[in-house]
């Protein structure tokens, strides 16, 4: 039996109704699927297994999962579906702020959408191609057909996973398809060169900070 305990870190309240996906190493494309209680609180009957913990999206622990497991937030994202907004579907909105974040604003297609300090979308939901395009433009990055290709691959990765493609899964899937000499961690850095594909990468897609940034 694996009890999840979600709450949040600057007032341990815990996280409500919020979807919870368990990716086992043994069967990572059979993912579980749960949601925490009025008490934070996710059950699942499952011998002890190691795996992923994925909270609307995000992998929040990698690790044993046996007996109860204590996981604290920075700040929960909403699962409305964003269907109607013109964002590919299924993909998650909501606020990612929490307290004493620093925030600017960025003009995309006349209206401000608020991020934070490094260009990070606040508000999941607000991403589209328009603001790929402002926000490389504040980064100073001259779009091509391939970092689009890269920025579609993330969002499609985490579309259909629940979780964010990393480094590995990043380059492999590029060697297999533009080949060794493009398809490299070398070549995926030159193009984004604000730290390479999970950060520049993942920001210019709307997604969510990842560990492990370089």
């Amino acid at each position: 039996m694996l009890r999840l305990h979600v709450s949040m870190k600057f007032t341990d309240e815990p996280v409500k109704r919020t979807p919870v996906t368990l990716y086992l190493d043994t069967d990572p494309e059979h993912p579980i699927l749960g949601s925490t209680d009025r008490g934070g609180t996710a059950t699942f009957d499952i011998p002890p297994a190691s795996g992923k913990v994925v909270i609307n999206g995000s992998t929040r622990f990698h690790g044993r999962l046996d007996g109860d497991v204590e996981i604290t937030l920075w700040s929960p994202t909403d699962a409305a579906s964003v269907d109607d907004t013109g964002t590919p579907g299924g993909t998650f909105s909501g606020s990612t702020a929490y307290p004493g974040m620093k925030t600017r604003m960025l003009k995309v297609n006349g209206h401000e959408i608020m991020t934070d300090g490094e260009g990070y979308l606040v508000d999941l939901g607000d991403w589209s191609e328009a603001f790929v395009r402002a926000q490389a433009e504040q980064e100073e990055l001259e779009l091509t057909s391939e970092h689009w290709e890269v920025i579609r691959f993330l969002r499609d990765f985490y579309e259909r996973r629940q979780v964010q493609a990393n480094v590995r899964e990043i380059i492999k899937h590029f060697r297999n398809v533009w080949g060794k000499e493009r398809g490299s961690n070398r070549y995926l850095h030159a193009i984004f060169p604000r730290g390479g594909p999970q950060k520049q990468g993942n920001r210019l897609a709307g997604l969510l900070r990842t560990k492990g940034e370089h």
